[in-house]
């Protein structure tokens, strides 16, 4: 229950139809069972105690009083656990009868939530036994307490104030307006649904869609608990298809018929989080009573996956469509802007990098969508004394592959004459030492352009950004920056996608090569072997990491203490803690510091759910302060 993340379960216990006491044993060894495994929310089917299948059995006085006193014996046993248990049951009441979900806590009926929308097609006929149930709570005596019965009713967690449940079932789901959508605006950050879904084809795929959907569309957690191996196949039979599914991701499943469990962690901070941002989801608790209960604060390892690569998806298929989607926005966005302007080329400085030659493929796609030819693109290769052989080799021939027009300006005489203007000693290796070569390289592209009648793209990366890994109006400053919305890692992937589909081997062979190249801005001298001397990721520290933080700083808020247990997660194995924590300091300080070159950048296109643009997503002051996020970081390290 620490950070926000709320272990919970969907279980479909092997049950006897009508048989109360059989069943009642089998729910309680399933929540002793789920608690030892550290579950604190447990969603069980619909109808648990008796069977979904009873039919007119459920008028029967003997079956419901044997659904009460299983639930009597339920509480009691339940009063040794630690968790909050879903069952379903008949419950009559004023000369009517309900199906009912009891919502079991540490020996307590903290309430029974009767089901809304009753199904009477096809294979269901609920209305011939119950009715639908009251909005407006009220008290009633069941199974030997007073609690309340009613639809709006949410249960709260004093210990963990992120987790307000909210109930529906079955049937509920499938309604145009799902009770589900009140709850999440009342509050309900997860919504448990149990259900008696019968099997038909086609109807798993569906059932995914809804809950996942359903997920997203109320940001929040979503439980569903389905009836599985033991009710009635008269006229029908029963998967088990438990699923848990948050803010539109299927989080696991039990595979139908498997008779499985489904669990995992609900990440209910981030739900928190997505609600805050989203201006469209406004609160309204009107007529909804909430009740309140206890749990131990655990801490339970993620048995999620947590992805070390948020921004890159995990499946080759998923991964490829992204890029090329990416690809696209890039490409659209600039030429727009090139038509825009009466461009008459396109300026790109190419070193040879990951970056320029993200930016030089994606003018190659943008003179495609303007029906211009590749030579309308001018690429310039500025060497100094840093650039080594191999990038300028592979500058050479990624622009003769693409068929770009291609120069070189060796500005080695320009730097060393501003050197002398501002007396700075050639051999000192400082920050002005980098900042003169690119500044200059800017200049060079800025005033080239002017001469042609042309426009600069910029390559830096949206990684390099956050970290402020630019000189302030040297390769910061462009007339657009094509990869502002793309992370360090990203990039990668995008490249390599063309590399992949291209069908050009000399071109493939070069963006390789350039793949396999470290990153760097080669703004100091070569080694002695002529290889590269100054490699960005020993400097500022590992791009997944960069990337991994940015993601749940910018996307989520996240303090980073949380950010800190997901690394764990995401690179154990890969990272020992303490690297985790220092590259994490070294983000919050770089990242504060930097805001200031974010602030002026120049127009580029979103391309994703994070983006540092100052004009969209994100507004900071150049002078914040980040004195708690490293205080937090220092508590941390005290441990």
């Amino acid at each position: 229950m620490k950070y926000g993340f709320l272990r919970t379960a969907a279980v479909s216990p092997a049950l006897h139809v009508a048989d109360c006491a059989y069943n009642t044993q089998q729910i309680i060894a399933a929540m002793r069972a789920q608690t030892v495994a550290g579950t604190k929310l447990l969603c069980l089917p619909e109808f648990t105690l008796t069977g979904y299948t009873c039919s007119d059995l459920f008028l029967q006085e003997t079956l419901c009083r044997g659904a009460e006193d299983g639930l009597i014996q339920i509480l009691d046993a339940s009063k040794e656990l630690d968790v909050v248990a879903l069952v379903g049951l008949p419950v009559r009441h004023n000369g009517k009868l309900y199906n009912c979900a009891a919502v079991v806590c540490k020996g307590q009926l903290l309430g029974l939530v009767p089901k809304t929308y009753l199904p009477n097609y096809g294979e269901f006929y609920e209305r011939r036994h119950f009715v639908p149930g009251p909005k407006d709570a009220f008290e009633i005596t069941f199974a030997g307490q007073r609690t309340l019965f009613g639809t709006n009713l949410l249960f709260a967690c004093r210990e963990m104030p992120e987790f307000v449940l909210g109930v529906e079932i079955c049937e509920d789901l499938w309604a145009p307006v799902p009770p589900s959508c009140s709850h999440a605006l009342a509050g309900a950050t997860v919504v448990a649904n149990l259900s008696a879904s019968d099997e038909t084809v086609g109807k798993a795929a569906y059932r995914r869609e809804l809950v996942a959907g359903q997920s997203a569309r109320l940001l929040c957690g979503y439980v569903y608990a389905d009836a599985g191996h033991g009710e009635s196949t008269t006229d029908m039979t029963f998967a088990a298809h438990n699923l848990i599914a948050e803010n539109g991701t299927l989080l696991c499943e039990a595979e139908p018929f498997a008779n499985g469990t489904a669990a995992t962690e609900l990440d209910l901070g981030r739900m928190v989080q997505e609600r805050i941002r989203n201006t469209t989801f406004v609160p309204d608790a009107a007529g909804y009573t909430t009740i309140s209960f206890d749990l131990e604060v655990a801490e339970a390892p993620l048995t999620r996956f947590v992805s070390p690569t948020p921004f890159v998806p995990q499946n080759d298929a998923a991964r490829a469509e992204r890029c090329e989607l990416i690809l696209r926005i890039q490409a659209e966005g600039l030429a727009k802007r090139m038509e825009h302007t009466h461009a008459k080329c396109a300026v790109v400085g190419i070193s040879g990098g990951l970056d320029s030659c993200l930016a030089l493929l994606v003018a190659v796609r943008a003179c495609k969508v303007l029906g211009r030819g590749p030579k309308d693109i001018i690429a310039i290769t500025m060497p100094c004394f840093g650039t080594t052989k191999r990038t300028r080799s592979n500058a050479e021939i990624l622009c003769e592959a693409l068929g770009v027009s291609f120069t070189e300006i060796n500005i080695t005489n320009t730097v060393e004459s501003h050197f002398a203007d501002i007396g700075q000693d050639p051999h000192t290796y400082d920050v002005t030492f980098e900042n003169c070569q690119a500044r200059v390289r800017t200049l060079e592209l800025m005033d080239y352009a002017n001469k042609n009648g042309g426009f600069v793209i910029g390559t830096g990366d949206l990684s390099e950004l956050a970290l402020g890994w630019a000189t302030y109006n040297g390769d910061h400053m462009s007339m657009y920056g094509v990869n502002a919305g793309v992370p360090k890692t990203l990039v990668r992937h995008i490249v390599q996608y063309v590399a992949d589909t291209c069908g050009q081997p000399v071109l493939r062979d070069v963006l390789v090569d350039i793949l396999d190249t470290p990153v760097s801005p080669e703004l100091l001298p070569s080694a002695a072997d002529g290889t590269i001397a100054q490699q960005t990721e020993k400097l500022v520290g590992p791009y997944e990491l960069h990337d991994f933080y940015l993601y749940y700083v910018l996307r989520f808020g996240f303090g980073p203490a949380k950010i800190y247990h997901l690394a764990l997660a995401a690179f154990a194995g890969r990272y020992e803690p303490e690297v985790l924590l220092a590259w994490l300091r070294n983000f919050y300080r770089r990242f504060f510091a930097q805001q200031f070159k974010r602030s002026c950048l120049p127009d580029g296109p979103k391309v994703g759910s994070v983006t540092l643009s100052p004009r969209a997503d994100w507004r900071m002051p150049s002078d914040a302060c980040n004195a708690l996020w490293l205080k937090e970081l220092d508590e941390i390290e005290a441990k």
